[in-house]
Order: C-alpha cells, then structure tokens, then sequence
C-alpha cells in the first residue's frame, strides 16, 4: 500500500503531472497560495484556481469548486483550514483522473490521508512543492 509523504510519489507528482487544481487560490498576491500557484506555473504546469469567488488568477480561469472544472485534473492541491480539508479530498477522490492530494504546509487530516491512500492515490501531507521541488527535482 501506498505510504504518506513518500518522496519517490512526491517527486513523480511533482514532474510527471500537468494540471494542478489549487483549492484556495484567490486574487490576493499576499497568499501563500498565489505564490505557490506562480512557482508551479513557472515549471511548466497548468494550475487551476478553486475558490468560491471563481476569480481568474495568474491568466487562468477559476472555478467556485472542484465539481466546475470541466476537463482532466491530476493534482489537486489544498491551501483550506485542516478541518475543512478532508471534504476536499472527499471530492478530489470522486474524480477518477485525480492522482494526487496535497495538502499543504499545517494542513493535516489522517483520516482523509487514510482515505486518499486507500484509493490508491498519491497522498501528500504538510508540505510544499516549492520547498520539495528543489529537495527532489533539482
């Protein structure tokens, strides 16, 4: 079985994925979210704003909830309270072409990581791609 913070899952989600769905990610450059969104993008990858006010971010176009986005995610990425972030996994795993969750930096849920994993998905917990990238790309 799949384990929780695997490095070498990690680093496949990290290089071989494309389309990132950033559960958070608003308009406002103070965010961590809006920073990390950028890093992501400046590696080459597509990154889909998730956020109630829909707000187009970085020349991509947002949706109010994952349930919106219309075309093939790989990775869906959560900058939400821990508390709230078991739904969102709950909902990322009703999506048969989601690989990965991330949750991010002080956002932690076993359970949900228990339920993740039990899918067969990649799950990663408390961390960041702009501080693994560079730890396991390069």
């Amino acid at each position: 079985m799949a384990q929780l913070n695997d490095p070498e899952a990690i680093r496949r989600l990290l290089v071989d994925t494309e389309v990132w769905a950033i559960v958070g990610l608003g308009a406002n450059p103070h965010r961590p979210a809006y920073s990390v969104a950028r890093f992501l993008q400046e590696r080459g990858k597509r990154i889909v704003p998730v956020h109630p006010t829909a707000a187009t971010v970085h020349g991509e176009r947002g949706y109010a909830s994952l349930t919106d986005i219309p075309f093939d995610v790989d990775v869906v990425d959560v900058f939400r309270r821990s508390a709230e972030a078991g739904a969102v996994a709950d909902k990322a795993l009703t999506r048969p072409e989601v690989q990965g969750v991330w949750f991010q930096l002080g956002v932690v849920d076993p359970a949900a990581a228990d339920r993740v994993l039990a899918a067969g998905r990649t799950m990663v917990m408390d961390r960041c791609p702009a501080i693994e990238w560079p730890r396991l790309v390069g």
